[in-house]
């Protein structure tokens, strides 16, 4: 089963619920302790989101004070770093440790074995910023990610749920990338490759998981508004577009700034779009919380596009700027869109918009377009630069300020 098929966590086994003197709920968490570590999605939303507020208008301080960082990164490749490995490193682990019971039937991971993880985090953080041994820091951060995906496996392994082994094989090389990064920095390697990687990896994790949860919920969500026409099912264009976009990642990759690349791109980004187009995203502008789902995913199939055209011309689309599309648009909105969504529909609460949730939606789009649009007209890149940045961050500190007391209390 997967997290796409439920918007709450009833899913979860209610098998072996108590273990020892540990006492479990029907779904697998621990009854006591903190309300924060009875299942992953609530630390690793919250920090995460708290690390996206932060970051950006750090690097952006930096930029401005021609200062770096102390540990083993310089101010751009820092803000690289924690934007991947931080952030958004956080918000994938919150997704996964909540969907893993869904798919393979066993308990979710709580209490302090949660509590441990997000330390792992946290240390990993702190090392990348402020530790200036280049080997220890390296160690500390890559140590959340290796025991993210090892857990991952284990899991999977265990539940013999081989339909999502996809997801564990992404997470290994995200863990692979955030090695890379650190070789990079310390001179070895090729400089450009591990952040390919590891955004490589992302587009193929948010285009086999938003092919599942983007049709999943606005079915749903269509249902109850008694509408017979419904997302198309999975099918052969879907089958095409998936792997048009492996292909074009791969080229990508290993040849960035090869034509045959960019061609293998321009399919891709196409394909992911008329993909979307097949789960009626005009019929959803009326639930933003839906809408969201549909606005990440083409955020995601326009930035393959850009990424092409970056290739072919990049007088006109500065590399930067299609990258940005893809992290500041297709990840940032397709996060936050899971955020809002998860931490409503897991705490027990109603999954509707309300004000809070719109303002945070507003803000993630228009800081991407802001700094997409930067790349664009160079005369004013850097308050482009600085504007977008600061109100994309501005989304995820409404996140923090909405959804952390949410994320906090016990479920309703």
């Amino acid at each position: 089963m997967s997290i796409a098929s439920q918007d709450s966590d009833r899913s979860v086994p209610r098998t072996r619920l108590r273990q020892g003197n540990t006492s479990r709920d029907g779904r697998g968490r621990i009854r006591g302790g903190p309300a924060i570590f009875h299942y992953g999605f609530r630390p690793f939303f919250l920090l995460g989101a708290l690390s996206a507020a932060i970051t950006v208008p750090a690097w952006l301080a930096m930029l401005l004070i021609g200062v770096a960082p102390a540990g083993p990164f310089d101010a751009m490749q820092w803000h690289a770093h924690e934007m991947v490995f931080g952030y958004l490193a956080a918000i994938v682990a919150g997704f996964v440790l909540t969907a893993v019971p869904n798919w393979t039937g066993r308990l979710p991971l709580s209490g302090a074995p949660l509590a441990g993880l997000v330390a792992l985090w946290l240390a990993g953080r702190l090392a990348t910023g402020l530790l200036a041994q280049p080997v220890a820091a390296a160690v500390i951060d890559a140590a959340f990610l290796a025991l993210l995906a090892a857990s991952v496996w284990r899991e999977i392994i265990a539940g013999r749920n081989w339909r999502n082994t996809p997801v564990a094989l992404m997470l290994s090389l995200l863990c692979i990338a955030n090695l890379l990064h650190h070789l990079e920095a310390a001179g070895f390697g090729v400089p450009g490759f591990a952040m390919r990687l590891a955004l490589g990896a992302i587009v193929v994790l948010l285009a086999l998981i938003g092919g599942r949860i983007v049709p999943s919920f606005t079915r749903n969500w269509l249902a109850r508004q008694a509408t017979l026409a419904v997302p198309a099912g999975f099918g052969h264009l879907d089958r095409v577009a998936l792997l048009a976009t492996i292909l074009a990642i791969f080229g990508w990759l290993f040849w960035p700034y090869h034509e045959a690349t960019a061609t293998l791109l321009f399919i891709g980004g196409s394909l992911l779009a008329a993909r979307l187009s097949r789960w009626r995203p005009l019929a959803t502008v009326r639930e933003p919380i839906v809408a969201i789902l549909h606005l990440g995913y083409g955020w995601l199939a326009l930035s393959l596009v850009l990424m092409g055209t970056a290739i072919v011309w990049p007088a006109a689309v500065a590399p930067g700027t299609a990258l940005h599309a893809l992290t500041a648009g297709a990840v940032g909105t397709m996060t936050l869109a899971v955020m809002t969504r998860a931490s409503l529909g897991h705490t027990g609460r109603e999954i509707v918009a309300d004000g809070w949730t719109l303002a945070i939606y507003l803000a993630v789009t228009v800081g991407a377009l802001i700094r997409v649009g930067a790349g664009l007209v160079p005369a004013f890149y850097l308050p482009l630069l600085a504007a977008g940045g600061l109100i994309w961050s501005l989304a995820f500190l409404l996140f923090v300020i909405r959804y952390g007391p949410i994320l906090m209390r016990p479920r309703l």
